[in-house]
């Protein structure tokens, strides 16, 4: 990837200009990071060592955790380290870096969102199909088109976005590198094909939240129909996780990129986009747990197996 204009490093935007606020966004976003790490964490051990936990649902939703984990790991690291240093600026190459693990990391999340809704859509609607269509086989393919496709989307855009010349100064008007704001220091008129690019992607993702949609649709219909209201209950409690993620990750994003420009400003920017960059990767896993059953009891089993493995290695060690 060639740089395409002189600028050597970047000036992330502060959240704050007195070194005692700076300590506050530190320890903020270490809290919310700390909290990130150990939900989705322990989420992905107990799906990974439950074999009670070893179905298509739960699959999908270790590989959301991975891609939540890379989410904020990609910005919140970064941002901690500057407000602990006082330091606003960041590499080409780590700009880079960052714009391409965002951009892989969230497009990734939407696509496997979708094909959550899919799982959730065979399991209500065609449950006799359930084992054909939703084998071991299929979800890994299905995990493995998600990836690839998330990672051929942001080398494209990551790769057009760095070989536009950039000639509008070096500040980014966020507390990391996103292409808007990376296009917003471009060349007149050069950003044109980005642009392009954005518009493809933003109708693929549209189509994904229309299939979402209609398979909800068809879901509820479908749920309605259950003559036990233990058996509506037990389908809507496996959807609703579901689509109280789609929701908070899809409506943060809504109002991040289209929000009207009247009550644009630097200030409500960092917040929305703390919205939809950090508070989702964080949430998922309690939105994930609360109402879930099975995989409260495999996380209390994940919690009692590592206080009692650590209570026999401190009884070996005083020994």
């Amino acid at each position: 990837m060639s740089n395409g204009s002189s600028v050597n490093e970047f000036l992330l935007l502060a959240f704050a200009d007195t070194q005692e606020l700076q300590l506050l966004h530190f320890s903020l976003f270490l809290g919310i990071y700390l909290a990130a790490l150990l939900g989705n964490g322990l989420i992905i051990t107990a799906v990974a060592c439950d074999h009670h936990l070893h179905t298509p649902m739960y699959f999908f939703l270790l590989n959301l955790s991975l891609l939540d984990l890379g989410t904020i790991s990609t910005t919140v690291p970064k941002s901690m380290a500057n407000s602990l240093w006082d330091a606003r600026a960041i590499s080409y190459s780590g700009c880079a870096a960052q714009v391409f693990f965002f951009f892989f990391f969230i497009s990734a999340e939407f696509y496997l969102l979708t094909v959550m809704a899919y799982d959730r859509f065979i399991a209500i609607c065609k449950p006799l199909h359930y084992g054909t269509l939703m084998g071991s086989r299929a979800c890994v393919r299905m995990a493995a088109a998600v990836w690839a496709s998330g990672f051929l989307n942001a080398l494209l855009h990551t790769a057009n976005t760095f070989s536009i010349p950039l000639c509008q100064g070096n500040r980014v008007d966020q507390f990391f590198c996103e292409i808007p704001q990376i296009l917003k220091l471009s060349c007149s008129d050069s950003y044109q094909r980005e642009v392009g690019l954005i518009a493809f992607s933003a109708s693929v993702i549209f189509g994904c939240f229309i299939f979402i949609v209609l398979s909800y649709v068809q879901i509820f219909t479908a749920v309605l129909r259950i003559p036990s209201e233990q058996g509506r209950n037990k389908a809507f409690s496996t959807c609703i996780p579901h689509l109280a993620v789609v929701s908070l990750f899809v409506s943060t994003i809504i109002f991040a990129y289209l929000k009207p420009p009247s009550i644009s400003s630097p200030a409500m920017d960092l917040v929305v986009t703390v919205l939809y960059a950090v508070v989702p990767p964080t949430l998922n896993p309690l939105i994930y747990s609360m109402r879930n059953k099975e995989l409260k009891d495999a996380l209390r089993r994940v919690i009692s197996w590592t206080f009692s493995s650590s209570g026999n290695i401190a009884f070996f060690l005083h020994k």
